[in-house]
């Protein structure tokens, strides 16, 4: 049976770590603020601001939220954004996604300015990770990182397969397991014979936004599964995008869902709050 990779347990780790470097921080007068925006109340917005919320209290980092009406204009939000951007007290600023329909998301993401950027999905901190240098990272991938270095899985050399494309997950996951001297290969949605590439795979990433889509049929015995979907079924009952019970007795490590991905992705806007200080 595979070994669980507890992202609960890694995340937790990673937040008192985080603790004592902003008390250190906090003795010699550095503060950090992190600014959180949310247009409109989408429930699974909601859970990941004040998740947010709690992650910063608990680590000592101050957080002012910003609650706008759905109806707030791409202009009131873009002032909004411009005013913290000028702040000095205001280390971070990130806007919670998804934006309602009548909001250009990119417009907004390229009008925080980079050094502020700790989401990582400005094109200019991409960029830098494109080509190696430092800058925010998109914090999914970032944690995967961190799951996979602190359960002792070594990824130079090994084979290793992102199926998903995202500019939030697919692509930086991609770049990220280069750096680590990964060999990788993105499968998606044209991908001919996608059960032949991933059984390919000694590191296995899906962020396919699908249901249990894959079974152990796409994996290779022994390979490492990181599960980063999470969806609901028909029982209510929260699932990833593969199918745990089907994988989980071929593998030899596999993150759960939940309590697998997602605590690291709040746990690496954290570290992205503190990295800046350095």
């Amino acid at each position: 049976m595979a070994n669980i990779i507890d992202g609960k347990k890694i995340s937790a780790q990673i937040k008192e770590e985080l603790k004592e470097k902003v008390a250190a921080m906090g003795e010699k007068g550095i503060k950090t603020t992190l600014a959180v925006i949310q247009v409109g109340k989408d429930p699974a917005s909601s859970v990941y601001v004040g998740n947010k919320k709690k992650a910063c209290a608990y680590i000592g980092i101050r957080s002012l939220a910003y609650e706008l009406e759905e109806e707030t204009t791409q202009e009131e939000l873009l002032a909004l954004v411009e005013e913290l951007n000028g702040r000095e007290d205001v280390n971070g600023i990130l806007v919670q996604l998804p934006l309602p329909s009548h909001i250009d998301e990119n417009t907004v993401i390229e009008a925080i300015r980079p050094e502020k950027d700790v989401d990582g999905f400005h094109p200019e901190s991409v960029g830098r990770l494109c080509i190696g240098q430092p800058g925010f990272v998109s914090c999914t991938p970032a944690g995967i990182i961190q799951l996979l270095k602190r359960s002792g899985i070594e990824i130079a050399g090994k084979e290793c397969v992102v199926v998903g494309r995202s500019n939030i997950v697919g692509k930086p996951m991609a770049l990220l397991l280069l750096r680590e001297n990964g060999t990788v290969t993105i499968a998606h949605s044209k991908t001919r014979n996608l059960k032949e590439v991933t059984k390919r795979a000694d590191i296995l990433i899906v962020a396919v936004g699908k249901p249990k889509m894959i079974t152990k049929e796409y994996v290779k015995e022994g390979a490492v599964v990181i599960d980063v979907g999470i969806h609901r079924n028909a029982e209510n009952k929260l699932c990833g995008d593969v199918d745990y019970d089907d994988v989980a007795p071929v593998c030899s490590a596999i993150t759960p869902v939940p309590g697998g991905v997602g605590p690291m992705t709040i746990a690496m806007l954290m570290n992205n709050c503190v990295e800046m200080y350095l």
